[in-house]
């Protein structure tokens, strides 16, 4: 499959047919001269896609689709549409009709206003409307790690994409935290490679935004959409407040231009400052040389003044069962803060065996302080381990990171390695 995608940038929409083509290897080009509001507008275009919606999907053979979840589904490959199981492909629809029919319009209702695209509504209940939806998802991910069955789907993608803007601007650390299932899945997703690959540099929502009438009025003003104060305040009176409006197709259009405009958060690490221990030297080393070399180097090379070294343990080692499953664990951990590998190191060690192990391990990163507090994108998991600041210059320390950077002895209740995974 082939073709080209005319859409605008970081149009959510768009993410999805995207995000499928690199599960499926599809080979779509996206539009570089495409200009919303123009392309769209023109009678070429319309010849094509009569309805000006974008995205729009032209296939290297000259057909042609619109509607986001028709194209993510042409892209997509057999096992993202739910395998041969029909009860499967019902089952990704299913959940596809629930992002358009119940994510998508409160999001909408609710993010739009705080960015000054539609008006405040009174009555809405934009926002109960959305924890509904984040509860019911909750609860699915209290037992299931993907929508459908045991790998990704198109469901997945499609309610992921879906979501985008409510973890961006609205869910703030606060916000989040009854949702602990769903932000596992959630950011297992982001943390994806193909998914990576489409939505860049996403963060999660630092501050929530709060609505400014200010913003609304400046909109209406540059769209020519504004009306005179009074007259808009009588119709107001006469009219009683709608209970929920869902957003008008210009205002899903003229939003996603105002989210692509938004700027992009900066490395956390940015603001401590720098050292002289430089990570990619040392995992180069690390991943090339005998222990016996690796380690030397990183305590020749190691700058305790702007880095730290720490211990991490497991809290809950008596829930753990079977060995595969706790090793899960670590690597769903190292996916979904997969943004501080830059500047940081670790090796998680397995100790025991099934319904009797305990994972530890060490870990190094720029600054003097839990770097896990620093961005909002990386307290998934961190909260289920104590974490201990180690001294480097004692002895203890240094048998610690060598055992642990070799995968070598036993935890302090004398169960052995097991096994390990590197953080790097």
């Amino acid at each position: 499959m082939a073709g080209t995608l005319y859409t605008y940038p970081e149009n959510f929409r768009a993410y999805k047919a995207l995000i499928a083509a690199q599960y499926s290897g599809a080979q779509v080009k996206v539009a570089s001269d495409f200009v919303f509001g123009e392309t769209n507008k023109s009678a070429e275009f319309l010849k094509k896609f009569p309805s000006g919606k974008v995205p729009a999907f032209e296939t290297s053979d000259g057909k042609f689709l619109s509607e986001s979840n028709a194209i993510a589904y042409f892209l997509a490959s057999e096992q993202l549409r739910g395998g041969k199981c029909p009860f499967a492909q019902a089952q990704v629809q299913q959940w596809l009709s629930f992002a358009d029919n119940e994510i998508v319009p409160a999001s909408c209702a609710l993010v739009f206003p705080l960015l000054g695209i539609m008006p405040q509504q009174k009555g809405n209940t934009a926002k109960q409307d959305v924890e509904v939806v984040l509860n019911l998802l909750n609860k699915k991910f209290l037992e299931s790690t993907y929508l459908v069955g045991e790998r990704i789907t198109l469901a997945d993608i499609v309610v992921f994409c879906s979501l985008l803007h409510v973890y961006q601007y609205v869910l703030d650390a606060a916000s989040r935290k009854p949702y602990t299932n769903l932000n596992r899945w959630f950011n297992t997703i982001l943390n994806q490679k193909q998914v990576k690959a489409v939505v860049g540099n996403y963060s999660l929502c630092d501050k929530a935004l709060v609505f400014d009438p200010k913003k609304y009025a400046e909109f209406q003003a540059k769209t020519g959409g504004a009306k005179p104060q009074q007259e808009k305040k009588a119709k107001e009176e006469k009219k009683p407040a709608p209970k929920k409006e869902e957003p008008k197709k210009e205002e899903l259009d003229a939003a996603d231009l105002a989210l692509a405009a938004e700027p992009k958060s900066k490395d956390p690490f940015d603001a401590l400052p720098k050292g002289t221990f430089n990570f990619d030297d040392f995992k180069r080393v690390y991943s090339n040389e005998d222990e016996k070399v690796s380690i030397p180097y990183f305590w020749e090379k190691f700058d305790p003044e702007h880095y730290s070294i720490w211990y991490g343990e497991y809290k809950y080692n008596e829930e753990l069962t079977k060995t595969f499953m706790s090793c899960n664990l670590i690597g769903g951990m190292y996916q979904r803060i997969d943004k501080m590998r830059k500047q940081a190191f670790a090796s998680m060690c397995l100790f025991g065996e099934d319904n009797n192990s305990t994972i530890s391990g060490i870990w190094v990163w720029r600054g003097q302080e839990l770097a896990f507090t620093l961005s909002p994108d990386w307290q998934v998991d961190y909260e289920v381990y104590d974490w201990k600041k180690l001294d480097p210059k004692s002895e203890e320390t240094k048998k610690l990171v060598e055992q642990y950077f070799s995968w070598t002895g036993t935890d302090k209740d004398g169960r052995k390695f097991n096994q390990g995974k590197i953080f790097k």
